[in-house]
C-alpha cells in the first residue's frame, strides 16, 4: 500500500467487501501516513460495528432457538401497531421466519426510521417462510375496547397464515382462548427477530393506511402523527369535529 496514493487507497477501501476488513487494517496500519492510519481506524470502527450487528443478530434468535430446542418447528412472532392513538385501526402481523434467519438492521420499529422500516418491510415479506397481518377498524375498537379489538387482530393475522404456528413469541401479551403455546416476552419487539418482524409489518402497514386518510382529511394532519394525540390532532378536532375513523371511545373527554 505505501507505493499508492491516499485517494488510490481510499478508492480500494470503498471497494471493499466486508470480510476483507481485518485483512486491510492489517495492511493499512503498516503505512506510517497519518491519513492512512485515519483510514485504518474509520475500516475498524465499520467492522466493530458490524461485529456488533452480528452478535445482536445471534442474541435475538435466542428466544427461537430455544423453541425449536424444546422440540417446536414453526415458530412465530406476534406484534401490533396502533393502540394507543386516538384515530384509525389497530394493526397486527405474525412472521415465521427459517430457523436462523438473520436479517441485518431489523429491530424494535419504534427503533428504526421510516426509511429503514420500509426498506425491512419488503425484506421481512421476501423472506418469511409466513406471515399474516390483521386490522380491526375504529368502530370494532369502540364496540369491543382496544384491549380485545388487538386481540381481534392478532387472530385476524393468525388466520392470514397458510400454515399454523405451533408455538408463538409474543412483545408481554398471551391471546385468550388460543390453542397454541404462547411466550410473551417483555420488550419482546427488541429480544426476537420473528416479534420484531411482525412489529415492522404492522406498523408500516397501519402508517400506509394513516397516509391514505390524511388524503381524505387533510386538515387533521395524520401524516404528522398518525392518529396519536398530539396538540396538533387536538386542535384539528376542536376545530373541525370527528371523522367516521375517530375512535369515540377515547375521545370521551372532549366529545
Amino acid at each position: 500500500m505505501k507505493d499508492k496514493s491516499v485517494k488510490e487507497i481510499k478508492e480500494i477501501v470503498e471497494n471493499l467487501n466486508e470480510d476483507q476488513y481485518g485483512e486491510y487494517i492489517d495492511i493499512l496500519n503498516e503505512d506510517s501516513r497519518k491519513s492512512v492510519q485515519n483510514i485504518a481506524k474509520s475500516l475498524s470502527k465499520k467492522l466493530d460495528k458490524i461485529k456488533k450487528e452480528e452478535e445482536r443478530l445471534e442474541f435475538i434468535n435466542t428466544f427461537e432457538n430455544e423453541g425449536y430446542a424444546n422440540g417446536y418447528l414453526y415458530i412465530g412472532g406476534v406484534d401490533e401497531a396502533g393502540r394507543g392513538p386516538l384515530a384509525g385501526p389497530v394493526v397486527a402481523s405474525v412472521v415465521v421466519f427459517e430457523k436462523g434467519t438473520k436479517i441485518p438492521y431489523i429491530n424494535d420499529s419504534k427503533k428504526l426510521s421510516e426509511a429503514k422500516r420500509e426498506e425491512l418491510f419488503d425484506i421481512i415479506k421476501e423472506q418469511a417462510l409466513d406471515y399474516g397481518i390483521g386490522i380491526v377498524d375504529n368502530e370494532e375498537i369502540d364496540e369491543y375496547n382496544i384491549l380485545n379489538a388487538t386481540y381481534m387482530a392478532m387472530n385476524k393475522a393468525l388466520n392470514a397464515l397458510k400454515k399454523k404456528p405451533d408455538y408463538l413469541l409474543l412483545d408481554a401479551v398471551t391471546i385468550p382462548d388460543l390453542d397454541i403455546k404462547q411466550f410473551p416476552i417483555i420488550k419482546g419487539d427488541a429480544k426476537s427477530i420473528s416479534i420484531a418482524g411482525a412489529s415492522i409489518l404492522a406498523k408500516v402497514t397501519r402508517d400506509r393506511l394513516m397516509y391514505k386518510y390524511d388524503e381524505i382529511y387533510p386538515q387533521y394532519g395524520f401524516k404528522h402523527h398518525k392518529g396519536y394525540g398530539t396538540k396538533e390532532h387536538y386542535e384539528a378536532i376542536e376545530k373541525y369535529g370527528i371523522t367516521p375513523i375517530h375512535r369515540k371511545s377515547f375521545l370521551k373527554n372532549v366529545l
